[in-house]
């Protein structure tokens, strides 16, 4: 469907007929409103979708990456397994660290539960630059039986597409393999460069579900409060 033959969204809002007990005509007229707005923003989120599935092709990845692994070293090209499309999440667990990044492990306790349906359409790694081992032990010590994760021992691949510091932070990567060559697709580029004032650096849309419901509260996502490793 076309953006021409789309019904303006206020229109379909209006024609909406919720209702909760004892609410306001106040209340649902601006109600009203703010589904308009939902409606728009669901159709702006749909755009924006398309228009990352049409990005031309991107650099071809031509080194040769390896990776610590739980059974042993991996080339990149096999992180794919029998997929066309490869998800890598760098997460920030440097040795520097003596623990996991709260907000990295706050994604990636979200996404286990997820993994084996993403699974079917993605291949879907986790990278960080501790030694396998250490990498082994949090993994273990959180619980967490789905996540395929790797050590970029050589810091090869972090520095080429996380930090050319070779610097301890997050990065979300999607790589394709078609006929034969490997090729960067799409990552993350929003951070604290492009955050808007009185924001904290984020991205669109959220990856992680905890900031989509806290959006739906009276609360919000406030400006004092992240993820904790324990509560």
């Amino acid at each position: 469907m076309t953006g021409s033959t789309l019904k303006p969204a206020a229109e379909l809002a209006h024609a909406g007929r919720v209702h909760y007990p004892n609410e306001s005509a106040e209340y649902r007229r601006a109600r009203e409103a703010l589904l308009s707005e939902e409606i728009e923003l669901r159709r702006h989120i749909e755009r924006v979708a398309a228009q990352r599935r049409e990005l031309p092709p991107g650099g071809a990845v031509t080194k040769g990456y390896v990776f610590d692994g739980e059974g042993g070293k991996v080339a990149f090209a096999d992180l794919f397994g029998d997929k066309q499309t490869l998800v890598v999440y760098s997460y920030m667990f440097g040795s520097q660290r003596e623990r996991p990044c709260p907000m990295c492990t706050s994604f990636m306790g979200t996404w286990e539960a997820k993994l084996p349906d993403v699974e079917r359409r993605v291949a879907f790694v986790f990278v960080a630059r501790s030694p396998i081992e250490r990498l082994i032990a949090a993994k273990k010590a959180r619980g967490w039986t789905r996540h395929k994760i790797y050590s970029d021992f050589s810091g090869d691949y972090t520095r080429d597409y996380v930090s050319r510091e070779d610097a301890d932070v997050p990065a979300y990567n999607v790589f394709t393999r078609r006929d034969g060559t490997i090729r960067h697709f799409w990552s993350v580029e929003m951070g604290p460069g492009t955050a808007d004032p009185g924001q904290d650096p984020r991205g669109a849309p959220d990856l992680d579900p905890l900031w989509t419901i806290l959006d739906t509260t009276p609360e919000g996502r406030g400006k004092d409060w992240y993820p904790s490793l324990s509560y």
